[in-house]
């Protein structure tokens, strides 16, 4: 199944977070406003039912308590201790109790538990008429007419309506015991929580195509590098013109850093290739003159057998078989082979090798060898010493040396000789294939410029360095240093 583009899952993925979040906010705030405005309505009943009170309070002894000239359209009523309708606001009167809360206590008790005095007061209260604290709230429906005001004539009825009612118990200054009820609407409270919803889910589809279209937008634009590295670099694989580079932005971002990256990663193929082509040519260079030697000599002796140069053909037949090693360990090193693992002792090492080399041109002389072992593989590392001992070899003057000695963690294997020496210039290219200095020039003397290059490979592969200096008598030191094994 085909997966949408990167543009359109950033803008889906952008709008379906922003829908969420929106979505939980939008419940947040309209649970906030709901409880808001009903907590408003239920303490603006709680006032209205206890300014009601505090009214009564100020009937005089033996008074009856009138709410009837209470003005507004909210329900008011006044209910004694027995349950008898006091007295009610206009939307209240002629009904009955429109609650049955805890009322206050009957008269001649204390709504608080305590006991009046002989005047009909309240114990402890010297006035006999402080409001009492206590009060409760519950919602309940009315029925309304057209313009919301709470109605029993049925001709008028064309609704319901809830209200905060809430109930405050008092006494009057006679001490009679009384509760007030006291409504106020909750409508403006439901209409301002419709509104908010209505204009939620009004503006919620809108913010989320302007998201959506915008994350569109601004994805396209910072991607648009992107197609163009995409482009450029498909069109260098249809050509495999390796030169060619990918555009890099000027920003410092993300995107202008993978442009980057891949101009180094085509630069380093180029030199990857580059190097391979190298390597086939000098390889078809070097192959070339043994190959035409030895026909050569084929072809003379198949003509004039007393012309046979056996001497001559062997010569240029282990050269060809030298060359042929050569170019396979080192197509094995490309190939990523990882020395075997093994404990290698450089002394014994150097000890085996001066043992196999009697007939050198010039006298091999050990200097120092230091005990200690490296992991990694005999053979190859035997390889590396054979190549700067053969080194040493071609261009020394009177003698070659060669030592190892411990170097802190490391363990160094040096081969010294006393001649020229390697010019500071040529330190770094002698280590690269088929090279071979002028004074090396000679292919019957100078060999194929593969020693060296293959002693570097192998002292990479086995965590080490090789490098060149001059020797202390003059000449060059060339210089393997490898992690000691641990113990």
């Amino acid at each position: 199944m085909r997966r949408a583009s990167v543009r359109l899952r950033a803008a889906l993925g952008a709008t379906l977070v922003v829908a969420l979040a929106l979505i939980a906010a939008g419940f947040f705030v309209v649970s906030a406003l709901r409880g808001g405005l009903a907590d408003t309505a239920r303490l603006n009943a709680e006032n209205s039912a206890r300014g009601t009170a505090a009214q009564l309070a100020g009937v005089p002894e033996g008074g009856i308590p009138d709410v009837d000239g209470l003005d507004g359209d909210d329900p008011v009523q006044v209910v004694d201790a027995d349950g008898k309708v006091l007295g009610a606001s206009d939307p209240l009167k002629g009904r009955g109790p429109v609650a049955d809360f805890a009322r206050a206590d009957k008269p001649g008790s204390d709504s608080d538990g305590g006991s009046s005095d002989a005047d009909g007061g309240v114990e402890g209260d010297s006035d006999g008429d402080e409001v009492d604290t206590d009060s409760e709230d519950e919602t309940r429906t009315f029925p309304v007419d057209d313009d919301g005001e709470v109605t029993y004539d049925k001709d008028d009825i064309t609704g319901s309506q809830e209200f905060s009612l809430a109930a405050v118990q008092g006494r009057t200054r006679a001490g009679t015991p009384v509760t007030v009820y006291a409504g106020v609407s909750l409508g403006a409270q439901q209409e301002a929580v419709s509104t908010v919803t209505r204009s939620m889910l009004f503006g919620l589809p809108v913010l989320l195509v302007v998201v959506g279209g915008v994350t569109w937008l601004v994805t396209r634009r910072a991607l648009r590098p992107v197609e163009g590295i995409r482009r450029e670099m498909s069109a260098i694989t249809a050509s495999t013109d390796l030169t060619r580079r990918v555009p890099e932005p000027d920003a410092r971002d993300e995107v202008a850093r993978l442009a980057r990256t891949t101009n180094e990663t085509l630069a380093a193929l180029e030199g990857s290739i580059e190097r391979q082509r190298r390597f086939v040519a000098d390889a078809s260079h070097e192959l070339r003159s043994p190959i035409a030697s030895l026909r050569t000599q084929l072809e003379v002796a198949a003509a004039h057998p007393e012309l046979l140069d056996v001497d001559g053909a062997v010569e240029d037949t282990v050269r060809l078989q030298a060359l042929a090693a050569d170019l396979l360990l080192l197509a094995r090193l490309d190939a990523g082979e990882r020395p075997a693992e093994g404990r290698v002792s450089l002394a014994a090492l150097v000890r085996e090798q001066v043992g196999q080399r009697p007939r050198d041109p010039h006298p091999l002389r050990v200097a120092a060898l230091d005990e200690g072992e490296v992991r990694g593989s005999a053979a190859q590392l035997g390889r590396v010493l054979g190549n700067l001992l053969d080194n040493g070899q071609r261009h020394a003057a009177a003698r070659v040396t060669v030592e190892v000695r411990r170097e802190g963690g490391d363990l160094a294997l040096a081969v010294s000789d006393d001649g020229e020496g390697v010019p500071e210039a040529e330190r770094e290219r002698i280590f690269e294939r088929f090279v071979r200095l002028d004074s090396a020039r000679s292919r019957d003397e100078g060999g194929a410029g593969l020693g060296l290059a293959i002693a570097a490979d192998v002292a990479e592969r086995h965590g080490g360095t090789l490098g060149v200096d001059s020797a202390p008598g003059g000449g060059a030191r060339f210089v393997l240093r490898l992690p000691a094994a641990d113990d």
